[in-house]
C-alpha cells in the first residue's frame, strides 16, 4: 500500500512538474495543437473531396441549411428579417430566370455590379446554382476600369442594381457595343437596350433547377472572380476556386464560432472579407448575419445591441473610426465577444479594448489570390498570426532579405535569396505546391507570374511574392512591418510608415495620419512626409508634435513635411491611399492644403512657404 502511494505520489510530482514546465517552455502549447487540429481536420475533409471527385460546395452547405433549419433568419437587412428558405426560394427564381430568359449555360462568366443587399447574395447563389462563375464588380470603379474588368474575366452578362444603373452613365453604351447584355434589377427601364430581370422574377417558379448544373468535381474550378483594388493601376482579377472559397467559409469557425452567433457584416461584399469570411462564414456554421449596405461608425454599437450581436467584421481602419466616436455609458453594453478582420494597428487594438471591452481580436492575414494564410488564434496584441515547427511542416513560407534601395530582394553569390533571423524584417515568400497552389489572375498570364519568383532558395522552385515585410520573434508570432512599395529608405535607414503612424496617433490633436516619402532632388531615398487630419476641437500644434516626434521617433523616421487634410482618401477596403499623395510631393504653390516642415531651430513644425521650398530645392536647407 504504502508502495502504491509512493507511485502515485511520484506520478503526481511528475505530471504536475510537466505542466510547469510546459506553462514556462512551451506556453501556448495546447492552444497551438487544439487550432492546429481543427485545421488539420478541415485539411482532411478536403482531401477527402479529392479522392471522391465529388466537391460540397458553400453553395451545398448553403442548401443543406435552408432544408434543415428553413426558417432561421440567415441575412437581416434594414429591419427586413430573410430566412435561409427565403433566399433559397429566391435564388431558384432566378436561376429559372438565368436559363429561359438569359440563356445562360455551366461555364459562363456573369458580372454583379450591386450594392450590399440581399439580392446580391440571391443573384450570386441563382448563378452558382445553373453552374456560373461569378465576377463582383467594384461599385466605385468607373468607365476605363470597368470595361477592363469584363475583358479579364471574359464575361458577357452584366447583372447590375437598380441603385446603380444610372451610374453607368455613357459605359453603357460601350458595354452594348461590346455585345454585353445588361440586366437591372428593376422592373421596367428607360434604355430600350436594357433588359429588366424583376418583372421576370414574380413568375418565375421557386422550385431548385437540376443539382448537375451546380455539381463540380474538382476543387480547383473557378467560383469567383474578386478584383484588387487597383489603386495604382488597373484592377486584376484573382482567380477564386472552390478550394479558397471553402477555406474563407471556415474562418469563422476555425476561431470558435457556432450557429448561435450572429454576425455582422459591414464590409462591401465584391471583395472576398465580407464574400469568403462573412457570408460563406455564416453559411458555414449555419448562423445569422446583419448585413449593412454600408458601415456607419455612428450606427454600429446600436445595431450589436439591437441585433444581440456577437461576432463582427472589420478591415483597415474601421476600429478606429468607433474608437473617434463620443463616448457613451453605453460603450460596454453589448454581446459582442469578438471581431475578426485584419489590418488592426496597435494602439488601436488597446484603445478598442479598453474602451468596448475584452473583445477577442482575430487578425486574420491573407491576400485574396495568396496561397497562405496567418490566423492570430491566440490574441497577442499587434499580431497577425503564430507560427510553431507544426504549422511549419504544413504551410511552407520563409522571410528573405529585402534591400530597400534596390528595392528588390537580396540575393547571395549564387543567385539565391537568404533567410533572415528571427527577429529580423523581411520578405514574406509563400512555396507554391501542390497542397498551396497559386491560381492567379484572369486574363494575364503576365500578371499571374509577376506575383511568383522562381529559383528563391533552389533552381526549379517557385514562391508566391506577397509584397508584405514582416517579422517573426523568438516565440513564434508574426508581425506585419509594412508592403514593400510603402516602406523607403532615408539616410541610410529604412523607414516602415506604419510603425511612424503608431507613433503619431498618439499625438492628442491628431485624428487620422498617413505616412508617406516623397523624393527631394540632389537626395538619396525619400523624405518623410506625414498628412493629417485634426480632431474636432483641437487644432494643429507644430511644437507638441515637434516635441513628440524628437522624443519618440529616431531622426531618420521622423516626418520632414505635415499636410493637414479634410478629408484622408481611402479605398473601398478603408485601405489608406497614399499613390496620389506620393505624386503631388510637398510643393506649397501646387498644394491647396495646409503645409508645414520640420525646424529644428524653432524646434517646430512651421509653415512650408514657397521661400522655404526653394531653399529646400537649392539644397541650402540641411535637412
Amino acid at each position: 500500500m504504502t508502495l502504491s502511494l509512493g507511485w502515485l505520489s511520484a506520478l503526481a510530482v511528475g505530471v504536475f512538474s510537466a505542466h510547469v514546465l510546459q506553462k514556462l517552455c512551451f506556453p501556448y502549447f495546447w492552444k497551438d495543437l487544439f487550432f492546429l487540429l481543427k485545421v488539420i481536420s478541415y485539411g482532411v475533409k478536403l482531401e477527402v473531396f479529392k479522392l471522391r471527385s465529388s466537391v460540397s460546395t458553400v453553395l451545398d452547405r448553403f442548401i443543406q441549411n435552408a432544408q434543415r433549419f428553413p426558417d432561421k433568419p440567415f441575412v437581416i437587412y434594414e429591419g427586413s428579417v430573410h430566412t435561409y428558405r427565403d433566399i433559397d426560394r429566391r435564388s431558384n427564381r432566378l436561376s429559372n430566370v438565368f436559363l429561359d430568359h438569359l440563356k445562360l449555360k455551366k461555364g459562363d462568366c456573369v458580372a454583379l455590379l450591386m450594392s450590399n443587399e440581399p439580392d446580391f447574395l440571391c443573384v450570386w447563389f441563382g448563378l452558382a446554382k445553373v453552374g456560373c462563375s461569378v465576377a463582383f464588380l467594384n461599385t466605385n470603379i468607373k468607365s476605363k476600369s470597368l470595361l477592363h474588368c469584363f475583358n479579364c474575366c471574359a464575361a458577357k452578362t452584366l447583372i447590375i442594381g437598380s441603385d446603380l444603373l444610372e451610374g453607368l452613365d455613357g459605359t453603357l453604351t460601350t458595354l452594348l457595343d461590346d455585345n454585353i447584355q445588361v440586366w437591372a434589377m428593376k422592373s421596367q427601364v428607360e434604355h430600350t437596350q436594357v433588359h429588366t430581370l424583376l418583372d421576370k422574377l414574380e413568375a418565375a417558379s421557386d422550385k431548385p433547377v437540376p443539382a448537375v448544373l451546380r455539381a463540380t468535381t474538382s476543387l480547383k474550378s473557378p467560383t469567383l472572380y474578386i478584383f484588387t483594388s487597383g489603386t495604382t493601376g488597373l484592377p486584376k482579377a484573382a482567380v477564386i476556386t472552390h478550394l479558397q472559397s471553402l477555406k474563407g467559409a471556415a474562418g469563422f469557425w476555425a476561431f470558435g464560432g457556432t450557429e448561435d452567433d450572429v454576425i455582422y457584416i459591414p464590409l462591401p461584399l465584391y471583395h472576398s472579407a465580407a464574400s469568403l469570411i462573412g457570408i460563406g462564414g455564416t453559411v458555414h456554421l449555419g448562423a445569422t448575419c446583419i448585413l449593412k449596405k454600408k458601415f456607419s461608425a455612428s450606427q454600429f454599437w446600436n445595431d450589436c445591441r439591437k441585433h444581440n450581436v456577437t461576432i463582427f467584421q472589420y478591415i483597415g481602419e474601421l476600429c478606429r473610426y468607433l474608437c473617434n466616436q463620443p463616448t457613451t455609458d453605453l460603450d460596454k453594453v453589448h454581446k459582442v465577444r469578438m471581431g475578426v478582420g485584419n489590418g488592426l494597428r496597435q494602439d488601436v487594438w488597446r484603445e478598442f479594448q479598453s474602451r468596448f471591452g475584452s473583445i477577442q481580436m482575430c487578425e486574420v492575414y491573407g491576400s485574396t489570390e495568396g496561397n497562405l494564410c496567418f490566423m492570430n488564434h491566440i490574441g497577442r496584441i499587434g499580431t497577425v498570426g503564430r507560427s510553431n515547427f507544426f504549422y511549419r511542416l504544413l504551410f511552407k513560407y520563409d522571410l528573405v532579405k529585402y534591400d530597400m534601395m534596390k528595392d528588390e530582394p537580396v540575393k547571395d553569390e549564387y543567385g539565391f535569396c537568404q533567410r533572415v533571423r528571427r527577429g529580423e524584417t523581411g520578405l514574406l515568400l509563400s512555396k507554391v505546391s501542390a497542397t498551396s497552389p497559386f491560381f492567379g489572375y484572369a486574363g494575364s498570364k503576365q500578371l499571374t507570374e509577376k506575383k511568383l519568383m522562381r529559383n528563391v532558395f533552389v533552381k526549379g522552385d517557385a514562391y508566391f511574392n506577397t509584397g508584405d515585410l514582416m517579422a517573426e520573434d523568438l516565440d513564434g508570432f508574426i508581425c506585419f512591418r509594412d508592403r514593400v512599395g510603402d516602406t523607403f529608405r532615408w539616410k541610410g535607414e529604412n523607414v516602415a510608415t506604419t510603425e511612424v503612424t503608431e507613433t503619431l496617433m498618439l499625438v492628442e490633436f491628431i485624428q487620422e495620419v498617413n505616412v508617406y516619402g516623397v523624393e527631394i532632388p540632389g537626395h538619396e531615398g525619400r523624405a518623410g512626409m506625414a498628412a493629417m487630419i485634426i480632431r474636432p476641437g483641437h487644432k494643429f500644434d507644430g511644437k507638441t508634435l515637434f516635441e513628440h516626434a524628437t522624443r519618440d521617433l529616431p531622426a531618420y523616421a521622423r516626418p520632414l513635411f505635415v499636410r493637414l487634410q479634410e478629408v484622408m482618401e481611402m479605398t473601398s477596403t478603408f485601405k489608406q491611399q497614399k499613390f496620389q499623395l506620393v505624386q503631388s510631393g510637398f510643393n506649397p504653390s501646387t498644394i491647396s492644403d495646409p503645409l508645414y516642415a520640420l525646424d529644428y531651430q524653432q524646434k517646430s513644425y512651421i509653415p512650408l512657404t514657397d521661400l522655404i521650398y526653394q531653399s529646400i530645392i537649392a539644397g541650402e536647407r540641411k535637412l
